[in-house]
C-alpha cells in the first residue's frame, strides 16, 4: 500500500519522497526487490532507523546502483567516530535526532540540542534535518534556526488520527509555515 501511495504522490508533486520504515519489512521484502520498487514508485530515499551503517554496506550497494538515497541517523549520544562515519556514508541528507529515546511530541526540546547541530555540522556536508519529539510551531522554529530541514512526523500523524476533516492538520501546517517564515526574525 505504502508503495501505491508513493506512486499517486509522486503523479501529482516533485517533492522529493522519503520512506521511513525498519529494516525487518525491507529484508523480507528482498532489499534489490524493495529499492526497485521503491524507485519505481517514486521514492528518492530511505531512513532506516534500526540499520547501523556499520551493517548497511549491503543496502548501500544497492541504494548507490538505483540512485536512492540511503539516510543515517545520528543521536544525541553519538561519538565523534559515528557523526563521521555516518557524515561519510550518509546519502541526502543527515536525520538528526533531537531527543534521546523514542519518536513522539515533546513538551519542550532539550537546551544542547543546538550544539549537537553544531558538532555534526563540522563533520557533514549533508543538510542537516532534525525530527523526533518536534511538536510545537515554536520549537519547529528553534529548529530552522540551526539545521536545513524540520521533521515533524509524529504530530501530524496524531492530528491526522483526531481530525478526519484535516482542519487541524491544516491549520497546524499553516501555524508552522508561519513560524518558519519567521525564523530570522529576534523577538
Amino acid at each position: 500500500m505504502c508503495l501505491e501511495v508513493a506512486y499517486q504522490l509522486r503523479q501529482r508533486m516533485t517533492t522529493p519522497l522519503v520512506f521511513m520504515t525498519y529494516y525487518n519489512p525491507i529484508f523480507n521484502y528482498g532489499l534489490e526487490a524493495f529499492c526497485q520498487a521503491s524507485v519505481a514508485a517514486g521514492v528518492n530515499g530511505l531512513i532506516i532507523p534500526d540499520l547501523p551503517p556499520e551493517e548497511g554496506d549491503e543496502l548501500e550497494a544497492i541504494t548507490a546502483k538505483l540512485k536512492l538515497d540511503l539516510i543515517y541517523l545520528l543521536a544525541p549520544t553519538s561519538t565523534e567516530e559515528r557523526i563521521t562515519t555516518v557524515a561519510e556514508r550518509s546519502k541526502g541528507f543527515i536525520y538528526l535526532v533531537s531527543v534521546t529515546g523514542v519518536t513522539g511530541a515533546r513538551e519542550a526540546l532539550p537546551p544542547e540540542l543546538e550544539d549537537f547541530v553544531r558538532r555534526v555540522k563540522q563533520k557533514a556536508r549533508q543538510p542537516l534535518c532534525v525530527g523526533f519529539g518536534i511538536s510545537t510551531p515554536e520549537q519547529a522554529r528553534r529548529v530552522a534556526k540551526v539545521a536545513d530541514g524540520v521533521i515533524m512526523g509524529s504530530h501530524f500523524i496524531r492530528l491526522i488520527e483526531e481530525d478526519a476533516t484535516l482542519a487541524s492538520l491544516k491549520a497546524f501546517v499553516l501555524g508552522v509555515r508561519e513560524a518558519l517564515d519567521l525564523k530570522n526574525k529576534d523577538y
